[in-house]
């Protein structure tokens, strides 16, 4: 009886190597992506806290420095509120919760724009945004909240906190780039994180004022 064989495997193709060409007779280029290069990496572009002259926009090294500065803590700020919103928004509970629940995410959507404004701006001066969690918590001058869940009233009086920290520095970071002379920071503060702030304190706060629901006495 003739023996069993048995078919050898076909061979595994070969990937791509420089000597293969298309049909044209150019190098085929590879496709293959290259993995793992933040291992053994060259030098970062950019140290955080620097500026570098990459934009000629009319301000010196040191204006452009004390703007990164303090817009970025600005923008570690403005993240935390951010997320500070979004978890009252997922934990609110309580007669105002549909309420509540709406106005959270709105005011998250907000402060969610003005962490890119803060951000662009940061990078327009030649600075390096803070961008990280972990960095963000490091920066930050917002108290860090419980993990627990808390009553509406809490999470307000919490919220308002966050605000006026915000808006203290917003005074203070205004009238510094204002006399440096740098009115692009100037406005970014004023107009886009101040008011948004001081339009979101008065609506956080009108849902803490003891009124009578019914009846007047």
């Amino acid at each position: 009886m003739a023996k069993a064989t048995t078919k050898a495997a076909p061979a595994a193709s070969k990937p791509a190597s420089k000597k293969d060409t298309s049909s044209n007779g150019h190098a085929a280029p590879s496709v293959q992506p290259v993995m793992n290069q933040q291992f053994n990496a060259p030098a970062p572009l950019q140290k955080f806290g620097t500026v570098s002259q990459r934009l000629p926009i009319g301000l010196d090294e040191k204006t452009r420095q004390q703007s990164v500065d303090h817009l970025n803590q600005l923008l570690a700020d403005t993240m935390t509120l951010r997320d500070l919103y979004k978890k009252h928004h997922w934990q609110v509970v309580g007669p105002t919760f549909y309420q509540l629940h709406l106005l959270y995410d709105k005011h998250y959507e907000e402060q969610s724009a003005l962490v890119d404004t803060l951000a662009e701006r940061i990078q327009i001066l030649g600075g390096v945004a803070v961008a990280m969690a972990a960095d963000v918590a490091e920066m930050t001058s917002i108290p860090r909240p419980p993990r627990d869940r808390e009553e509406a009233t809490v999470q307000v009086s919490r919220l308002l906190e966050a605000h006026q920290i915000i808006l203290k520095e917003c005074h203070e970071y205004a009238k510094a780039a204002d006399e440096a002379g740098d009115d692009g920071t100037n406005d970014v503060v004023v107009s886009d994180v101040m008011r948004t702030n001081e339009l979101q304190v008065w609506f956080v706060s009108e849902h803490v004022v003891n009124t009578p629901l019914v009846r007047a006495q």
